[in-house]
């Protein structure tokens, strides 16, 4: 990561840094993107290194959703899924879906797919099931080619 982008301490300093180099220097917006999104999930107060990339996920699709719609864009049906379930819960039913999920195939068109659900599961396969795990591996795979 660029060091003027570790410096960044808030969102909203992201998001103006963005805005300001987003012209001239894309590969640093993107890596602004990223840091708003680890900054946004360490700020919601996560009890493991799961849950928190499980929030990561939430709040890349967020950010994902709002470049593409070009506003603040929140994934409220996802935080209602969070809220009845919880995180980890919320994560296997969302990638125990037949198809991808919109947050999904958003993540992917903006190359942030390693902020997917699906690949949460993957770094923490004692959390979900095997079904969770195999659905999450094929789809990682798909999206790789």
């Amino acid at each position: 990561m660029d060091e003027t982008v570790r410096r960044l301490t808030t969102p909203e300093e992201c998001e103006q840094f963005i805005k300001n180099v987003q012209e001239q220097y894309p590969a640093l917006a993107v890596e602004a993107r990223r840091r708003a999104v680890e900054l946004r999930a360490a700020a919601h107060g996560a009890q493991t290194a799961a849950e928190r990339e499980a929030l990561r996920a939430v709040y890349a699709y967020e950010e994902a959703l709002s470049v593409k719609r070009g506003r603040k864009t929140r994934a409220s049906r996802t935080w209602q899924m969070i809220s009845r379930h919880g995180i980890i819960k919320a994560i296997e039913r969302a990638v125990n879906r037949k198809q991808e999920t919109l947050g999904y195939t958003t993540l992917i068109e903006m190359n942030m797919q390693d902020f997917a659900f699906e690949a949460v599961v993957l770094r923490y396969p004692d959390l979900f099931s095997p079904e969770t795990i195999e659905r999450a591996k094929a789809r990682m795979e798909e999206g790789v080619k």
